[in-house]
């Protein structure tokens, strides 16, 4: 430890050194950050060129959207594997109103309450609610691959209508909605064309998520004049509410009359109010849920489809012969398909479907690097790009590599403890008392029942991929029926 280091202060075996990097000049340092990582550099080489120039993968540097939407831009920035999981020690990391980074939504987006999600585990409500959610998530377990498995077929059905017919398929739009009929079934048991939303649900969601993310986004428009006016559109003032107040309106409405008996259970099992436990609900189902599904659907599709053939075939070959064995898809035969539950896993750990973690230091701290410490005060905004932290090339060997049965044996499941995707490590279970996704262990099962279905209907499948705002784009080119059946 150095001489100059608060004595309050953890002991360290490793050298402490000063944080590198800088903020700039206020308002200028921020925004010349900021159009370096949306313009000029783009977002991972933005990053890479940081950890390059100070030969650290912690440094000092500004997070969008900046001002003036942000009055606060500065971040210690943590990129590797080590340094990355003080974010989820609670008892160093605040959690509070940070889900979005440097900026908070407009509370009238979530009906003037601090949902779960901005909350700080150290906070009553969170407690509260957080059990709720895993409540409701566990008394509809039974319902996760039986409904999933109807929509997935409805999707595939869909798939192959439009490459007949177009010789190609946009997939995300079916995902979106595929996913939003999922979620709004598994809350609320009801197919949401039997409601007064109809087939809109998707795009209420997306309206709602887009004004509220957009200072957080870019459409990476090319040349970069446009860029820098986009900037100015999405960055100098947060959209205001009323613009989806009608849309809004009618999610609540369709979550407070159908998922009465998830709210009569927030009501009455942990004292939470109705109108609140309706907001929770709305928030947990088309932010958590139907906006991670948006990514994460896309992302999967996108990685095996890019593995290549020989993968689907040895897919194919493992999931057929599982699903024979065991007469069905069934938790028990998920967990003894090997190769499929590592292959979920690498895409995980790969492309995290949310990179980004945010939190600020309840104390003065020491963070370890890998062979360096750094020492972070109170109330410093601590922030991990996740791809960054999950294909550290000291863990992980070829990380920039897709290896589909990096996780299988016992040497691979040893890694497990250093993928991040869910804000907790893959290895630690969802707590109250932590901010691990609800849905962890159902986003994984439903990962890998989309590989079963997928595998068990067809051989291979082309695809074309690129990106469009925070998701990977996917339009399939072609699908092979399977040779063979169970």
């Amino acid at each position: 430890m150095s001489s100059s280091s608060s004595s309050s202060l953890p002991s360290t075996k490793l050298p402490v050194k000063p944080i590198p990097g800088d903020y700039g000049p206020h308002f200028f340092g921020p925004i010349r950050d900021r159009l370096a990582y949306f313009y000029n550099e783009g977002r991972d080489k933005f990053f890479a060129n940081r950890i390059q120039k100070y030969q650290s993968t912690v440094f000092k540097t500004n997070m969008p959207p900046g001002p003036p939407i942000a009055s606060c831009s500065h971040v210690i920035c943590l990129l590797d594997a080590i340094s990355f999981s003080v974010l989820f020690d609670a008892s160093k990391v605040e959690k509070r109103d940070v889900l979005d980074g440097t900026f908070l939504p407009s509370l009238a987006y979530t009906g003037g309450h601090r949902v779960c999600a901005y909350l700080d585990p150290s906070e009553p409500k969170h407690t509260s609610l957080k059990s709720f959610f895993l409540s409701t998530l566990a008394a509809r377990h039974h319902k996760f691959i039986p409904f999933f498995q109807i929509d997935l077929s409805e999707l595939f059905n869909e798939l192959e209508a439009q490459i007949s017919t177009k010789k190609e398929a946009y997939f995300n739009t079916l995902s979106d909605t595929m996913s939003f009929n999922y979620v709004f079934r598994l809350f609320c048991n009801k197919n949401p064309s039997e409601t007064k939303i109809g087939s809109q649900g998707p795009k209420l969601v997306d309206k709602w998520l887009l004004f509220q993310l957009a200072p957080l986004g870019s459409l990476g428009l090319s040349p970069k004049i446009l860029g820098y006016f986009e900037d100015i559109l999405l960055r100098t003032f947060s959209f205001p509410f009323f613009l989806v107040k009608s849309d809004y309106k009618k999610l609540y409405d369709v979550f407070y009359e159908f998922g009465s008996s998830v709210l009569d259970e927030a009501e009455n099992e942990f004292g939470i109010e109705r109108d609140e436990a309706c907001h929770n609900l709305i928030f947990l189902a088309g932010f958590n849920a139907y906006g991670g599904m948006k990514v994460l659907f896309p992302g999967l599709i996108k990685w095996v489809a890019l593995a290549g053939q020989t993968l689907h075939q040895r897919l194919a070959n493992e999931i057929r012969a599982v699903i024979k064995a065991e007469g069905g898809v069934t938790l028990s035969a998920l967990n003894k398909m090997v190769l499929a539950k590592s292959v979920v896993y690498e895409y995980l750990r790969i492309d995290p479907p949310v990179p980004f973690q945010y939190g600020k230091a309840k104390v003065d701290l020491v963070v370890e690097s890998h062979d360096v410490a750094f020492e972070i005060k109170k109330g410093e905004m601590i922030f991990g790009y996740q791809p960054f932290a999950t294909k550290d090339p000291k863990i992980f060997v070829n990380p920039e590599e897709f290896v589909a049965d990096r996780f299988v044996r016992e040497e691979g499941e040893k890694l497990l403890k250093y993928v991040y995707w869910s804000n907790e490590r893959e290895a630690e279970d969802s707590t109250a008392e932590n901010k691990a996704c609800a849905g962890k262990n159902l986003v994984v099962l439903l990962c890998r029942v989309l590989l079963v279905e997928l595998f068990l209907r067809y051989d291979t499948f082309q695809v074309e991929a690129g990106t469009f705002m925070f998701a990977p784009s996917v339009t399939f080119k072609s699908l092979t029926k399977a040779s063979s059946s169970t």
